[in-house]
């Protein structure tokens, strides 16, 4: 069921899909929520999946703050329309790091969490220029030329090959963003400040799933990260990238299955 969230006057488009305990899935960066489809496919029978358009993704609009914590407020909002007393949260990539700041905002509502593909290290110092980098690349050519470039570069080598329509289809959908909007998204996580003692802290389950092959967060990262919870599932796709929902579809299916129920 589509549904939406009229938030200080703009539209935010979320799914409510499937019965049963419910999971909020946050995707990140250049998507917007339909990049869960099969994983919605899969869950659908066990859980009630609610699944948002970030604020300038996919039918969402903008909205006046678009910073991680401002995009975790509007999140913390659906679920307080939706009646929600606590529930887990899983976020790729950006939406890992939005999924923190909800923990550390509202963590009353939040029963587990994950983090896929992401990380709670702020960005380093070559993060931030990469990041500006880029920015100037899309105020110069638009949203729509810079994810023909990034989009591939999320998938490990071998991937490309074998998903070579799905990463198409992924580029062609990068025509619904506005350069406004990654920009913002830029700009949102190089402000966001370093979230590891929201880890230390954690007394909720905390999932971590990564890519051996991923050059956005790099296994590293999360493996360093993935000891400091109190209770830590950890998982190691062996021939993703940063889009294992795509790229190892069945083995995150059934790491998410596994985690939701165990929970």
């Amino acid at each position: 069921m589509n549904k939406q969230l009229l938030y200080q006057d703009k539209k935010i488009h979320y799914r409510v899909i499937g019965n049963g305990q419910p999971v909020f899935l946050l995707h990140g960066f250049g998507e917007d929520g339909e990049i869960f489809n099969l994983q919605v496919a899969h869950l659908k029978r066990k859980f009630q999946l609610i699944v948002p358009d970030l604020p300038g993704s996919g039918q969402s609009e903008m909205i006046s703050d678009m910073s991680i914590e401002g995009m975790a407020k509007v999140i913390n909002e659906i679920i307080k329309k939706e009646k929600i007393e606590t529930c887990p949260v899983i976020g790729h990539s950006m939406g890992g790091y939005i999924t923190l700041a909800l923990v550390e905002n509202y963590r009353k509502h939040i029963s587990a969490f994950g983090l896929f593909h992401s990380s709670a290290y702020a960005d380093s110092e070559e993060k931030i220029a990469g990041r500006k980098k880029a920015i100037d690349f899309i105020k110069q050519n638009g949203a729509y030329e810079f994810l023909k470039t990034a989009i591939p570069n999320l998938f490990a080598d071998e991937s490309k090959e074998k998903l070579k329509t799905t990463i198409q289809e992924l580029i062609e959908q990068g025509q619904n963003f506005s350069t406004q909007s990654l920009v913002s998204y830029y700009e949102a996580m190089i402000q966001r400040p370093d979230r590891k003692e929201i880890l230390k802290k954690a007394t909720i389950p905390v999932l971590f799933i990564m890519g051996k092959h991923d050059n956005a967060v790099p296994v590293k990262d999360m493996l360093e990260q993935s000891h400091l919870p109190k209770k830590s599932y950890i998982h190691m796709l062996q021939q993703s990238g940063h889009m294992g929902m795509l790229e190892e579809t069945n083995k995150c299916n059934q790491m998410l299955e596994q985690f939701l129920l165990e929970i």
